[in-house]
């Protein structure tokens, strides 16, 4: 072999551990970000119970069994849906009992259905021993009981079809029961629920943040670990993230959602994200929990740690300044809804916000 096909051949092997080590380079540079497995507490020699407990409730982040914590965590959330009817956002049908009815004959003489059309329909017992209404129960016994359907929820408002279906599935309960329905009057009724439609389309606000990042992409552990370090717990739907109300049993403050089927993934941690939506459902949370504050807190927070940029809707950065501004909107909007006895969080506003 000559000189020059040596020379060749040690200049090719060159060019080629060249172009390995650059693909090797370029692999590792466009994997996305992974969780970082965290340092183990100290322990101390001694421990109490209360310790102990603080131990087992701290979630982990180093595989499946991370899920697992945060999917138990997130079991405490279950929002507390009371049933109560009212005339603000229901229409109201009494009906009038010869005597008093046991709760298991009310419970058989339920419709099998609980909603008219696409509006929540139900029944509540005036409970002769508490005097109050509730929803039937066995072991318990009423006088009277009254029937609704609700006026008008994200899906529109009431209309005359839905209306006729509540007033059948009103009459057949009564019917079972030997009672005797009153209905208010259906034009009277429909129109009412038109006007709550268009005062509620004209204040339903679902605020969102879009959290992009700014160079290497994010594996979903990687941003679940960073959430959960600013009190975010796993939701009930892969890829949704939420940040727990500080009363028991209330709506989450915040949501944090990004792509469902990368979290599905067979391996998730080799899927790479490159955004992630942070959101706030205006009506559904109080205002003294600051819902957007923290919203605001959170988002600049990840962004931080991730190293991302914080977008609205149209991909534009959103500024500090444009923040408060929208702050500053969202308290005429929470005046409007208290004006109107619908504050936000409060029962009413989640059944008509939903």
């Amino acid at each position: 072999m000559s000189n020059l096909q040596i020379g060749l051949a040690i200049a090719g092997g060159l060019v080629l551990a060249a172009v390995v080590a650059h693909s090797a380079w370029s692999a590792r540079k466009n994997q996305p970000k992974l969780a970082t497995p965290e340092a183990p507490a100290d322990q101390s020699p001694t421990h109490t119970r209360a310790d102990d407990m603080a131990e087992r409730q701290e979630p982990s982040f180093d595989g499946e069994s991370s899920l697992g914590s945060l999917s138990n965590l997130a079991s405490l959330m279950a929002i507390d849906k009371k049933p109560g009817l009212d005339a603000l956002i229901d229409v109201m049908a009494p009906v009038a009992m010869d005597e008093e009815v046991s709760g298991e004959a009310a419970l058989a003489a339920m419709p099998a259905t609980r909603r008219a059309g696409s509006k929540p329909f139900g029944v509540e017992g005036l409970n002769t021993v508490t005097t109050q209404w509730e929803l039937p129960m066995a072991g318990q016994r009423y006088s009277a009981f009254q029937c609704g359907v609700q006026l008008a929820n994200r899906l529109g408002a009431l209309n005359q079809i839905e209306y006729s279906e509540f007033v059948m599935k009103t009459q057949a309960f009564a019917d079972a029961l030997g009672g005797e329905p009153e209905f208010p009057e259906m034009l009277d009724e429909v129109a009412r629920a038109r006007e709550l439609d268009q005062f509620a389309s004209a204040h339903d606000a679902q605020l969102s943040f879009t959290l992009r990042t700014l160079g290497t992409a994010w594996s979903p552990g990687y941003v679940a670990q960073n959430a959960a370090r600013l009190g975010f717990v796993a939701g009930s739907i892969p890829g949704r993230m939420v940040l727990p109300s500080t009363e028991r049993g209330a709506a989450p403050l915040l949501g944090l959602a990004f792509d469902t089927q990368a979290a599905m993934a067979e391996d998730p941690e080799q899927t790479a994200l490159r955004e992630v939506t942070l959101s706030l459902d205006v009506a559904q949370v109080p205002r003294d929990e600051q819902p957007f504050v923290r919203m605001c807190e959170s988002a600049n927070a990840l962004a931080a740690s991730m190293d991302g940029v914080v977008m609205d809707d149209n991909g534009n950065p959103i500024a500090p300044a444009a923040m408060a501004v929208i702050g500053n909107e969202l308290q005429q909007l929470y005046d409007t809804l208290d004006e109107r006895d619908l504050s936000a969080g409060s029962v009413l506003a989640r059944r008509l916000f939903s």
